[in-house]
């Protein structure tokens, strides 16, 4: 039997699918195909965190259902199937089951249930010990939380993944360990507010904090990098600061959600922080870490988002300089409490469009001014790819601070971490000399070397 699994949207989404092809390895015995018209069984796993990929769900389903063989079943998973339920079943009957994003531990038994609809938003999967996935390499995710408790004015994800429960801790550190034992290097801890762990356990359990988290996994013998995604502002405190910046093992690239430079429009997203506080978080976090890599988030067109709020984002940006930036246009999704805004209340889809150009041509003109700067800094690069034939030779991979980095005419082993020189760069991209590889022990002991580090302007902060 063969599957064929399409997974949309965010890294949880990723995570998810793993579960689910691990699942159905161990216990139905599916290998993975790339081929549809092998498929026995063809997995959509659906994000609906903005209206357009829901709305190509259904032209999806229609162009599969056309390419599938006799008897292949359908099955659509995710938020989109959360939100939507019984209705795509209703849409497209060529749907076999539906599952939702709360659900992912059912989908060997919605496989033999015809028209099977999973997705209630209360099920609690906290504790449920998953098929152990195969061929994981030397990076791996590790859901530590499900759920959101936030409501956000203008996020689906709390309609889709019902109220925030943390994973036990032993059961955390039960399948880092087995990923590292697997050659894993890299742990990738996932959560709609991983910083917010701790907040509720399903069963009794006892007190404890991100920050003591990631303390007990940067314990792991062999595990080289924790990286985590994303931290919420409103839960980064000082003591999770200093314990980001003193770790070792904590990987120096952070992803800090700003949506809006505008504290009157956090205010009716429903942050819970202002602009002040948010320059104030990035301010000490630079203090602590001045080569700190940092991405993040913005939604532009919020509604009533005048020329001043979009002003007061484009001054965010420029004071903090992040390192990456998914950037949309607002996108409207029912329950949410912004769906019923007033029409009048709405940015129009031009100015809208006009403003995401201008914060996007701002960022390019900041990586390339920041791309010059890292000319003679030093790295420790946790090789990812490498290549080598038809005249050319190179490897490639991530700093600590989550800089893609390409070593020319050399090809260093996939897992190996070694040290290099940034010599020039390409487009934005970096390109760098190889100096020496460098034992697991020796990558944790050293310290990157950096000149000129970049810190926040002082009149930013609060």
């Amino acid at each position: 039997m063969k599957l064929f699994i399409q997974t949309l949207g965010c890294a949880m989404n990723e995570r998810d699918s793993a579960h689910m092809i691990a699942e159905l390895r161990d216990k139905k015995h599916y290998t993975l195909t790339n081929d549809i018209k092998q498929a026995d069984l063809i997995l959509i796993n659906t994000c609906s965190v903005r209206e357009k990929p829901e709305k190509k769900l259904f032209s999806e389903i229609g162009a599969f259902a056309k390419e599938k063989k006799a008897g292949a079943k359908i099955g659509v998973c995710g938020c989109t199937a959360s939100h939507l339920g019984e209705e795509i079943i209703k849409k497209a009957p060529s749907v076999d089951f539906v599952l939702g994003a709360r659900n992912v531990s059912k989908i060997t038994q919605v496989l033999e249930r015809p028209k099977a609809v999973e997705v209630d938003i209360d099920y609690d999967d906290s504790t449920y010990v998953f098929a152990s996935s195969q061929g994981m390499g030397i990076k791996a995710h590790l859901n530590i939380s499900i759920g959101c408790d936030k409501k956000c004015s203008y996020c689906i994800v709390p309609f889709t993944r019902g109220k925030e429960i943390s994973v036990p801790t032993d059961l955390l550190i039960s399948e880092a360990k087995k990923c590292v034992a697997s050659g894993v290097k890299e742990l990738l801890l996932l959560g709609q507010n991983v910083n917010n762990y701790g907040v509720r356990f399903s069963h009794s359990h006892p007190k404890t904090n991100f920050t003591q988290l990631l303390r007990a996994l940067s314990e792991i013998d062999g595990l080289y990098r924790i990286r985590f995604t994303s931290p919420h502002p409103l839960h980064m405190d000082d003591e999770f600061l200093e314990e980001f910046a003193s770790n070792p093992v904590i990987a120096k690239g952070i992803h800090i959600p700003l949506q809006s430079g505008s504290s009157q429009i956090l205010k009716m997203m429903r942050r819970g922080y202002d602009k002040q506080w948010y320059l104030n978080r990035i301010a000490k976090l630079k203090s602590l870490v001045p080569n700190v890599g940092i991405g993040t988030d913005i939604i532009v067109g919020f509604p009533t988002e005048s020329e001043q709020d979009f002003e007061d984002t484009m001054e965010v940006l420029s004071l903090v300089e992040f390192d990456t930036l998914y950037s949309f246009v607002y996108s409207p999704r029912p329950h949410t409490s912004a769906f019923e805004y007033d029409k009048s209340m709405l940015v129009s889809p031009e100015v809208a469009k006009e403003r995401l150009a201008r914060l996007q041509n701002l960022h390019k003109e900041i990586l390339s001014k920041k791309a010059q700067l890292e000319i003679g800094r030093i790295h420790n690069v946790l090789i990812e790819n490498h290549y080598n034939g038809e005249g050319q030779c190179w490897s490639e991979g991530r700093s600590s601070s989550n800089k893609l980095i390409k070593i020319l005419d050399k090809k260093c082993e996939i897992g190996s971490i070694v040290k290099v020189e940034i010599t020039h760069n390409e487009g934005g991209g970096l390109m760098g000399r190889f100096i020496n590889e460098l034992s697991l022990s020796e990558a944790l002991a050293s310290k990157e070397y950096f000149q000129n580090p970049i810190y926040i302007q002082e009149g930013a902060l609060c």
